[in-house]
């Protein structure tokens, strides 16, 4: 094996699922025989590594609503030679699975990119066994809180309050609190046996590092821009920069919190 299909082996994950989906894959409670399900499955992780660790007996189905995702895992799939693998197009809102089907449902971080999380879980609950485990990991609302700090204050000097009330309307439907998803979990049906909170830290040489990354520049930075006016955003993000180099002078780096939760919950 050469090539393209050889890269395939030796692509992983991004280091952004990474520490979200070993909390995930440790809670997990693996045995013989098990249908499984992970919704926004992405470009396979943790779906593929859970098929690695399951039985031959044991199948585990992606499911998401991007066709660049599937036709990835898919490659993935067939390089690795996983029998016990598949995927499939859908929305976590009306999934094309039938009553009583899977023993595992897991999202690594899926839950916060639906439209509706309310009917995601019921789905949830409708395709789910009795007895089978669910395991959800979310971001919470203090994610990146440094960054968010800073602009906040560059905004507030700059007397935008409605970019303030819309930067926090964008928070709260990306990322809700650990109470208003447990909420949401125990009225979809679901038993909760234990939320374990978590996070890590993302860290750079500098602000401008953290603006250019791969993840930043290409999954945050156009929300962000869309609650600023076009022609302050360029004074916006440099003042906010200024602020940031702040913390770049006493501790030699700048540095983001990401603060998760991950949700063990049953079917009764």
């Amino acid at each position: 094996m050469s090539g393209p299909s050889r890269s395939v082996l030796y692509d992983e994950l991004p280091f952004w699922s990474a520490p979200f989906g070993l909390v995930l894959l440790d809670t997990v409670r693996l045995r013989k025989h098990m249908l499984a399900l992970d919704i926004g499955c992405g470009g396979g992780f943790p779906m593929l590594e859970l098929a690695g660790r399951l039985d031959a007996d044991s199948h585990i189905t992606g499911l998401d609503p991007s066709d660049d995702a599937l036709e990835m895992v898919k490659e993935k799939i067939s390089a690795r030679g996983v029998k016990n693998a598949s995927v499939i197009k859908g929305r976590g809102e009306a999934m094309p699975f039938g009553d009583s089907g899977f023993d595992l449902i897991t999202s690594n971080n899926g839950l916060n990119n639906v439209e509706d999380q309310a009917r995601v879980l019921s789905e949830c609950f409708r395709v789910s066994k009795q007895g089978a485990q669910m395991v959800l990991t979310m971001n919470l609302p203090h994610t990146m809180i440094e960054f968010y700090d800073a602009l906040r204050q560059v905004l507030k000097e700059m007397g935008m309050d409605d970019a303030i009330r819309d930067m926090e309307v964008h928070i709260s439907e990306k990322r809700k609190p650990v109470d208003y998803l447990k909420d949401l979990i125990f009225a979809s049906g679901f038993h909760i046996k234990a939320i374990l909170i978590d996070g890590f830290k993302y860290r750079f040489a500098s602000p401008q590092a953290f603006f250019e990354h791969y993840l930043i520049r290409n999954f945050f930075l156009p929300s962000w821009k869309s609650f600023m006016p076009g022609e302050k955003q360029g004074v916006i993000f440099d003042d906010t920069t200024k602020i940031l180099d702040t913390e770049v002078k006493e501790k030699g780096f700048f540095e983001c919190s990401i603060p998760f939760a991950c949700f063990d919950c049953l079917r009764p």
